[in-house]
């Protein structure tokens, strides 16, 4: 499995305390997997994100996809 969309995610205390954003950007992952659970699709996103890349909102998906199985199996993601 491809692992790359985890350079995309950054959790760094100092910025959003803590909350995973995109890329260091102060766009939080569970802001973009709300857009995207609400029907938008990846163009409406990045239309309201210009800052975005597509593999970003794929890496978010990723993300949300991976955590929790990852945190219940005691296997934490760690930040590249």
């Amino acid at each position: 499995m491809d692992d790359s969309w985890r350079s995309r995610i950054t959790v760094r205390p100092d910025q959003m305390d803590g909350v995973p954003c995109i890329r260091g950007l102060r766009i939080p992952v569970v802001t973009i997997v709300g857009m995207l659970a609400n029907g938008m699709d990846v163009k409406q996103i990045l239309d309201a994100y210009p800052d975005l890349k597509p593999e970003d909102i794929h890496s978010a998906f990723r993300y949300a996809a991976t955590v929790p199985c990852e945190t219940a199996s005691g296997f934490p993601i760690p930040n590249p």
